[in-house]
């Protein structure tokens, strides 16, 4: 799943080489292809089985530990919170932020992906999880951190 917003952010970016001014910074690309994979993501928080999804929300629910209360629901909260952090990612206004809660969520979220891959469901294995959350993480502080207002020609924007 790493390659997902890798390659989106490379789309966007390219798009942005071809004068698609949205796409004119890597931060901002970088936004949006975390933005497409957390749509990817988000959604298979409500997928059933026979859907078509690799992922279903009975998969993620197995993924929960113990210790956490009311396990379906959460899956379907954090399904909601990712899909709002798509949203806030590509508005230029809610970026920052979302970027910032979408870091704490990623770390927030690793233990279940810890606790799945030791209690020996097909998950990803940790030697690769956790360096796919690390690069989460990072794509959140970046597209977050690079946001800025410029002046262009008197008109405010966000980058």
């Amino acid at each position: 799943m790493a390659l997902v917003p890798i390659l989106a952010t490379l789309v966007f970016r390219l798009l942005g080489a071809f004068g698609v001014r949205r796409f004119a910074t890597w931060h901002v690309s970088a936004a949006h292809g975390l933005a497409v994979f957390l749509v990817l993501t988000g959604s298979a928080h409500f997928a059933t089985e026979n859907s078509g999804f690799p992922t279903t929300h009975a998969d993620l629910v197995a993924m929960v530990p113990p210790i956490v209360p009311f396990p379906a629901f959460m899956v379907y909260a954090t399904g909601v919170l990712e899909l709002l952090g798509a949203a806030g990612l590509v508005l230029a206004r809610t970026r920052r932020a979302a970027g910032l809660w979408l870091a704490v969520m990623f770390v927030l979220l690793l233990p279940a992906n810890v606790y799945a891959a030791l209690a020996g469901q097909d998950v990803t294995p940790l030697w690769l999880r956790v360096p796919e959350q690390a690069l989460y993480i990072a794509l959140a502080l970046w597209a977050a951190l690079g946001t800025r207002t410029v002046d262009h020609a008197g008109d405010r924007v966000h980058a």
